[in-house]
């Protein structure tokens, strides 16, 4: 799909420091980042967050979900902002962004990428990919409980996303801080965007990528698994560096973001 440019909201820390771009996961917004904007900041960054289209407070088109689409969105940030050295952060559905903006875009402007429980190499379990950790009726269930009913949705997804081995493992504030940002996403948005997630297959995009890359995820992480997805991808890329945070679940850059933080600092300062 050809790119159709959209109003997105973008949030810039500003300063000298080299570009680090963090790109959230579905259904959140940039707000998700709250817990690393500040330590990035202070560990003398320029940090800049965006929102997703039909996500947050960017604009919210009637289509363009798919991650071609996507990662020209993200090309357009980098370019607005004249970005250059740069590190991308792809958190969960962000992570393929960062995958296709690599295939589709090139690495002249990267210094390195990061996936962070992210959805590569290929979410959907088919004949050519029986690792692949989400099944047909499991994404059919989810499709028909956010139609259903998006607050019961929300309130369970959330649990999900935040517990390890049924255990919440963030307040009940920063809970209803992530429900908040779910409720501020676009029902085609978030319907369009969990197909993308869902359905499509980074394995050769995973093989463009040549710049240094860190894969950290939880092992706990009952949404994308880690052997379905971050070992694989640390696997696609040789050279990659992976990092597995015991205990953590999903929503990690908020359960053990003093864990995440560390991790991710250490690597964008080499």
């Amino acid at each position: 799909m050809a790119n159709q440019s959209v109003g997105l909201h973008v949030e810039d820390s500003g300063g000298t420091g080299r570009p680090v771009v963090l790109i959230h996961g579905w259904p959140l917004s940039g707000k998700a980042w709250e817990h690393q904007v500040p330590a990035l900041s202070a560990a003398g960054f320029r940090v800049i967050t965006y929102d997703r289209r039909g996500f947050g407070a960017s604009e919210k088109p009637d289509s363009g979900f798919d991650y071609s689409t996507l990662a020209n969105d993200l090309a357009d940030v980098i370019a607005a902002k004249g970005l250059d050295d740069v590190t991308l952060v792809g958190f969960s559905m962000g992570g393929g962004e960062v995958a296709r903006y690599v295939a589709e875009h090139g690495d002249s402007k990267l210094h390195s990428v990061v996936f962070a429980a992210a959805v590569p190499p290929y979410m959907m379990k088919t004949p050519d990919n029986p690792e692949g950790p989400l099944t047909e009726d499991k994404a059919k269930e989810m499709e028909a409980g956010i139609k259903a009913d998006r607050a019961a949705f929300f309130e369970q997804f959330t649990k999900d996303f935040f517990s390890a081995n049924g255990e919440l493992k963030v307040s009940e504030e920063e809970r209803q801080k992530a429900i908040a940002l779910c409720h501020q996403s676009d029902q085609t948005a978030a319907l369009g965007c969990m197909e993308a997630f869902g359905t499509t297959d980074f394995r050769d995009d995973l093989r463009a990528v040549s710049v240094p890359a860190l894969i950290i995820h939880g092992d706990a992480d009952g949404i994308v698994p880690l052997e379905g997805s971050g070992a694989r991808t640390h696997a696609a890329i040789p050279s990659s560096e992976l990092v597995v945070v015991p205990g953590a679940p999903h929503g990690f850059n908020v359960s053990h973001a003093e864990d995440f933080n560390r991790h991710l600092i250490a690597f964008l300062r080499k």
